[in-house]
């Protein structure tokens, strides 16, 4: 399989940044720790993809949140990205499957429209930064161009893909974001804007073996583009056990008791992995409140 990873670059002088990624392997993983259903794992993939090339935009220890809930049997989309290419997240219920009479995966009623795009961005100063929008299409990629050019006032635009196969397998998935400089020139905005209108879909970009540099030559022309930096991407959480200790501890010794009891331990699972850890009666016993 190669390798996901991220291109950021600009075209046409400046005018324009291009981020461009490939994340069918870390998709994949997502959506086989989640055991998704096509669509469910379309939705989640979609939101992955933009979360982490939001996240090689930020520097140092930034990170990057984002929240989709539109209201639709998918529940809540969570994923959170930081500057390294790490990303990880879920949804609250992955196992949904809707298409279109063309076979295409209807990601929008999987997701809704009734709600918003939140995204929260932690630069290491006491407030964090937080934006929203109403959901347009629940499709994803429309909402995070609108979300760009009605929150940050970048004119942007957008686009994700993800291909399941009938196994529940990703076989591809990867999105671009482009942004408009206040500098741009007409000529490059609409040669940018005829691409567009003709680009195929990324996940069968993708699927046809192409790199994030390719799908950039695609947007803008292969002479019209330099490559600033490649990055690669990965599914990372950082999940440990301790981590779930205060949470043990904070249900008291009745409840803990019970635990030690009835299952002589406690299982407890990162929803945003699905990480098993066990806890023994021992360290249950351990985490007690004692007098």
């Amino acid at each position: 399989m190669n390798s996901d990873y991220l291109v950021k670059s600009l075209a046409f002088n400046g005018e324009i940044r291009i981020y461009a990624a490939r994340t069918t392997v870390l998709v994949n993983e997502a959506a086989q720790r989640f055991a998704a259903y096509p669509t469910g794992a379309a939705a989640l993939g979609r939101t992955l993809t933009a979360t982490v090339m939001m996240g090689s935009m930020l520097k140092g220890h930034e990170t990057v949140t984002v929240r989709i809930n539109g209201g639709g049997p998918i529940g809540l989309i969570v994923a959170d990205a930081n500057a390294k290419g790490e990303v990880r997240g879920y949804a609250s219920n992955p196992r949904v499957h809707f298409q279109y009479d063309s076979g295409k995966l209807n990601v929008g009623m999987a997701v809704g429209t009734a709600g918003d795009l939140y995204v929260t961005k932690d630069v290491g100063l006491k407030d964090y930064f937080t934006g929203q929008v109403p959901l347009q299409t629940g499709e994803i990629g429309d909402d995070f161009t609108y979300y760009f050019t009605q929150s940050e006032q970048i004119p942007s635009a957008v686009g994700l893909g993800v291909l399941v196969n009938p196994e529940n397998e990703v076989i591809a998935a990867g999105g671009f974001i482009i942004q408009v400089m206040p500098n741009a020139s007409e000529v490059a905005i609409s040669t940018l804007e005829k691409s567009l209108a003709i680009i195929r879909p990324v996940s069968d970009m993708i699927a046809a073996g192409m790199t994030p540099e390719a799908m950039i030559a695609e947007l803008v022309g292969v002479d019209h583009f330099n490559v600033l930096e490649t990055l690669p991407l990965a599914f990372s959480c950082n999940c440990h056990k301790e981590k779930f200790t205060p949470g043990l501890k904070s249900l008291g010794n009745e409840e803990l008791d019970a635990m030690m009891k009835e299952d002589n331990g406690a299982e407890v699972v990162c929803h945003f992995c699905m990480e098993k850890y066990h806890f023994t009666a021992d360290e249950l016993d351990m985490l007690k409140h004692h007098d």
